[in-house]
């Protein structure tokens, strides 16, 4: 009867809990240069024509929150 149940217990891996905080990390992380990236890129573009400024901060945002739904996602996934 022991051995049935030690056969069924669950298995606890704590590398489990490091792989997870590695890849939040990397999704976090690379969020950050993404959005580094967009915001820098749009400035660049605001300095060529400044005309477009609407135009440009609106992509811009749009393109920071998706950047940042995909670091929180990877939190979400992560945890």
């Amino acid at each position: 009867m022991a051995q049935e149940l030690s056969a069924h217990a669950p298995v606890i891996v704590p590398a489990a809990g490091v792989t997870g905080s590695i890849a939040v990390g990397l999704g976090a992380g690379s969020a950050a240069i993404g959005v580094g990236l967009i915001g820098s890129k749009a400035v660049e573009a605001v300095g060529r024509n400044p005309g477009a400024f609407g135009n440009i901060l609106t992509l811009g945002i749009i393109a920071m929150a998706l950047a940042e739904g995909l670091g929180i996602l990877s939190f979400i996934l992560g945890k």
